[in-house]
């Protein structure tokens, strides 16, 4: 069985947008993550950013990369909107949800509950600000599966009956990885050595 080319159906759908710009609800992991995805996606969507991560320890990480993803929103010109919408740290959700699973290795079923979500968070909120699509920057990780992040994300609009539809990715494609260091760099982006949760940080 051929693996999809998730990046070859972005294209073809980016295509048959022309010259509408529909709403994006954009799941934001970190900034360093987010700088090439916002960049090469708000050329065709209007985007709503949901900085959702609970898993992320402890609390003052999870305030520092929340800035410097505020921080590159505002330092960037981008063609269409982008705007950032306020979510809480619910980091008790986290951990009751990946109990039992403490000791599985990084990239196991403990990340992919994680992903699950973080994602089900992402098309509740698409919803709530009637977005026409959902996706995540999670797939611009060289560390994480895309496929398994997509179907997920396929997975949960099909089980929640959302509006708006999941955006497969691999931002990976493109050299969208490489690009993501370059803005780091050129932003002078705080870029975090480990993955977000305690776990990750062990």
């Amino acid at each position: 069985m051929n693996k999809r080319n998730y990046q070859k159906e972005m294209d073809i759908l980016i295509e048959k947008l022309g010259a509408n710009a529909p709403t994006l609800l954009l799941h934001a992991c970190c900034a360093p993550c987010s700088s090439y995805v916002l960049s090469y996606l708000s050329e065709y969507f209007n985007i709503i950013l949901c900085y959702y991560n609970p898993n992320i320890f402890p609390e003052e990480e999870f305030y520092k990369r929340e800035e410097e993803l505020k921080r590159f929103v505002s330092e960037c010109n981008f063609k269409h909107e982008v705007r950032i919408e306020k979510v809480k740290y619910d980091p008790d959700r986290y951990f009751e949800l990946v109990k039992g699973l403490e000791n599985e290795k990084e990239g196991g079923k403990r990340c992919e509950v994680c992903f699950r979500m973080r994602l089900l968070e992402a098309a509740k909120f698409a919803d709530e600000f009637n977005a026409d699509y959902f996706a995540t920057t999670l797939t611009i990780s060289p560390l994480k599966n895309a496929e398994l992040i997509n179907n997920i994300g396929e997975e949960i609009e099909k089980e929640t009956n959302c509006k708006a539809k999941y955006l497969a990715s691999d931002f990976k494609k493109k050299e969208g990885y490489k690009k993501s260091i370059e803005y780091s760099k050129e932003h002078n982006l705080y870029r975090q050595d480990y993955c977000g949760c305690i776990f990750s940080q062990r």
